[in-house]
């Protein structure tokens, strides 16, 4: 802060303060001196002196101002270099083509989240500039998060529905069918909307054979998905069990029937056991709740016509079955009386036995025709039989001897055909035509040519 200081004359006196000033000199004698009023006090302002700050002194007082500058902004930017640690808070930068700035989101604003945070999102963020003392570095304090071009509820039901769909949430292969007719029907709805009246009227005036169940809900604001979901298990622990289940509201904002595409709601119905018809909002309406359902009813008005037959459309097909059918049935029966004169009139049924007679004769002259077949046979086999024996004994070397022929073996059984072979002594044995004859070999003459 700059110094003041006065600045007064060198004498001090009880007159008014002044300054003497000495008179010429000269032989004359010397005056008395004059008195001159002194100037006015004249203020001086001199250098302040330097402020000194410590780090934390000037740390503190940066924070000071960006918070007081800087409070309740909107940046937009693009996302990178996520970081989520254990405590939930969330880390990134947020920047664009020239400049960046870091930015955290505190857990309780990242648990009001709609949508994933990705890296490369164009985003628009709402928050607060703050300082870190401890690194002397500002950053965005994020308190809300909103997607470039693009509402946060839409964002989150995409990246939900493409998460979902590559799990298999909803491929149509899973979905099941309604049944013809059904006995037990639950509605998780809220029991005072006008979802549930026009439901209940609907099936009144359609088929009133059926037993209706309403399992209460918030289908709307917080807690609302923790209760559908509450009511889709409880529907499916019922005893007797329920034939259809259906799950729905009346229309509204993206943001009132946002709980019909929260995660847990989503997988509780493909979880059903019981066959569920998604009747959620108006025909434009489309939530993640009618994609895995096994049917999607545009309307709660809909859902109560997809499940449950007319009575009065039933009784005039039933008109019509039955007139086709009575219409069927006597051109059936003209039909077979005609078929039925056709056979009267053939001859096996107006002269029966002439067909037994015939057969008759036709297997005595088959039977006669294989006696002379078999016994032609039986001849034809005998002679051949007997030709070959003939053969055969005319080949047989016995019967030389009916010519008065023998056969000498020795006692080996080998037949002797030269005399050279034999031996003084030896034991022959002769075969004749009737008997055998045993001889000794007393000489052997010697061969002549």
């Amino acid at each position: 802060m700059p110094v003041k200081r006065w600045l007064f004359s060198d004498e001090d006196d009880d007159e008014t303060p002044g300054v003497s000033v000495p008179a010429a000199t000269s032989a004359e004698p010397e005056p008395a001196p004059t008195k001159i009023a002194a100037p006015a006090p004249i203020e001086i302002e001199l250098p302040p002196e330097p402020l000194v700050l410590s780090v934390s002194q000037l740390n503190a007082a940066i924070q000071g101002t960006l918070q007081a500058e800087f409070s309740s902004i909107s940046v937009s930017g693009e996302i990178s270099e996520i970081s989520r640690p254990h405590s939930g808070h969330v880390y990134f930068t947020l920047k664009d083509d020239s400049a960046q700035v870091r930015a955290i989101l505190w857990r309780t604003s990242a648990q009001r989240l709609k949508f994933e945070l990705e890296e490369g999102q164009q985003v628009i963020c709402r928050g607060d500039i703050d300082v870190y003392p401890p690194r002397g570095t500002y950053q965005l304090v994020v308190k809300q998060i909103e997607p470039q071009g693009i509402g946060a509820l839409q964002l989150a039901f995409r990246q939900l529905q493409l998460r979902l769909a590559a799990e298999g949430l909803f491929n149509p292969a899973r979905k099941r069918q309604l049944p013809r007719f059904p006995r037990r029907i639950g509605f998780v709805t809220s029991p005072s909307g006008a979802a549930i009246h026009d439901f209940v009227q609907v099936i009144r005036r359609r088929f009133k054979g059926v037993q209706l169940l309403v399992i209460p809900a918030k289908v709307q604001g917080q807690g609302a998905a923790a209760e559908i979901v509450r009511g889709i298990q409880l529907a499916n622990r019922l005893r007797p069990s329920l034939d259809v289940l259906v799950v729905g509201r009346g229309g509204g904002s993206i943001e009132d029937l946002w709980c019909f595409n929260e995660e847990p709601v989503v997988r509780a119905i493909f979880a059903s056991r019981v066959p569920v018809v998604s009747a959620v909002g108006h025909e434009i309406d489309v939530t993640l709740a009618d994609l895995v359902a096994d049917v999607r009813a545009l309307t709660p008005t809909e859902a109560a016509e997809r499940v449950v037959p007319s009575a009065t459309e039933l009784r005039e097909q039933l008109n019509v079955v039955a007139r086709r059918m009575k219409t069927s049935l006597a051109t059936q029966l003209i039909s077979a009386r005609r078929h039925l004169q056709l056979l009267a009139s053939r001859r096996v049924l107006t002269h029966p036995l002439d067909r037994i007679h015939e057969r008759a004769r036709r297997l005595d002259e088959l039977s006669s025709n294989m006696d002379q077949a078999i016994r032609r046979k039986v001849k034809r086999q005998r002679d051949s039989l007997l030709a070959t024996a003939a053969r055969l004994e005319s080949l047989s070397p016995l019967q030389v001897l009916t010519r008065g022929y023998s056969v000498t073996q020795r006692s080996d059984g080998s037949v002797v055909r030269d005399a050279a072979q034999l031996s003084i002594g030896e034991t022959l044995t002769t075969r004749l035509l009737r008997g055998e004859v045993v001889s000794k070999v007393e000489r052997i003459p010697e061969a002549t040519e």
